[in-house]
């Protein structure tokens, strides 16, 4: 399953969000380093194309997409020098699809740390870099000399060194001038700062009608590196606790419309390069998560690998068309069913039935 990691100064609000996004079990403590461990959570993909499918077809269950997430302890400044908990407990998220930047922007007395969001991107940003650069520095000797011997890896050791040098400014590598073809080489190195990045800006109970104006710095500082949204952690942790029609309820008494976390929860999906095709029927509506840019083959694969490897073809509609004609039967009557090939690139949004024979 594809993960994003938090990653976020001690009392920034990440395992509030953890609780927010996974319905509790994790300690939101006002003190420094009460995450040591890390929790690892699943969250739901909310999609109304899939509740809508779900009522058109009067399906048994419901199943919406997965992503798994992973909270991690506090970062310090000095964190590479052993300040805190030191920077070991990142290797919990090297393997994660893309990072969360948590940056406080709330002001409470009870709660110590820093309120100033561009303060914490600075110091998040550094020991990451600083981290990365010890990696780097660990690996780039032991590769040049296997280059040596083999003039494959001449490309890896040059993406090390182009990395190296931005890292020991404390530039992390997706703020750099390194190429999308040096990151591609960098990747199975698992660096922190090669990864996307998505900055959540934690926002007081009391700025919820300050939210563009209080996240624009950290957009002007990122300049389109990273996308940058903001909502209150808290609120959104409360609202968590219930479901349905009662957490519509709660979002609205509480000012949030119809709330941030869901907005959240996509813009990570999309930035780990996830898309989603349904499946609707009335024992089940499902939807099915991969990567953007995968073939009919591949997708069937995620529903079995047996779909995979006996493909034989894909019968497809949009979402909406279907919607609109009221039933796959229907769609099948009026023609609107179209038959793919191996070859098809899956579009997200599709309605998918595979044929395969194994």
């Amino acid at each position: 399953m594809e993960r994003f990691g938090f990653v976020g100064l001690p009392n920034s609000g990440k395992s509030s969000l953890y609780n927010a996004l996974a319905g509790g079990g994790a300690l939101a403590a006002p003190y420094a380093f009460a995450t040591t461990d890390p929790n690892v959570g699943v969250a739901k993909v909310p999609d109304r194309r899939l509740d809508l499918l779900a009522e058109m077809s009067k399906s048994k269950k419901v199943v919406p997409a997965s992503v798994q997430f992973v909270d991690i302890g506090g970062l310090v400044e000095g964190a590479s020098t052993g300040e805190g908990l030191g920077n070991q407990f990142l290797a919990h998220i090297r393997e994660v699809d893309t990072v969360v930047y948590l940056l406080r922007a709330f002001e409470d007395s009870d709660v110590p740390g820093p309120s100033d969001p561009l303060e914490c991107l600075r110091v998040l940003e550094i020991e990451l870099a600083l981290a990365d650069l010890e990696t780097v520095e660990s690996r780039i000797d032991k590769r040049r000399k296997a280059a040596k011997q083999d003039k494959s890896l001449t490309e890896v050791v040059d993406a090390l060194a182009a990395a190296q040098e931005l890292l020991a400014d404390g530039t992390p590598i997706y703020r750099g001038t390194l190429t999308d073809d040096q990151r591609e080489v960098l990747k199975p190195e698992f660096l922190l700062t090669n990864k996307p990045v998505l900055a959540l800006v934690n926002v007081g109970e009391d700025d919820l009608d300050r939210i563009d104006e209080i996240i624009a710095p950290v957009e002007a500082e990122l300049s389109g590196r990273a996308e940058v949204i903001g909502m209150c952690v808290q609120l959104e942790a409360e609202a968590a606790q219930f479901s349905g029609p009662e957490r519509l309820e709660m979002l609205e008494a509480l000012g949030l419309g119809e709330g941030g976390l869901e907005r959240f929860i996509h813009a990570a999906y999309q930035l780990m390069g996830l898309r989603t095709y349904l499946t609707t029927g009335e024992k089940e509506s499902r939807a099915w998560t991969f990567r953007a840019g995968s073939k009919a083959p591949q997708c069937a694969g995620r529903i079995h690998t047996d779909f995979e490897r006996g493909f034989i073809r894909a019968e497809v509609i949009h979402w909406d068309e279907l919607l609109e004609i009221g039933s796959w039967t229907k769609a099948k009557e009026v023609g609107k069913i179209r038959v793919e090939g191996k070859e098809y690139e899956v579009a997200d949004g599709d309605v998918l039935e595979f044929r395969f024979n194994v």
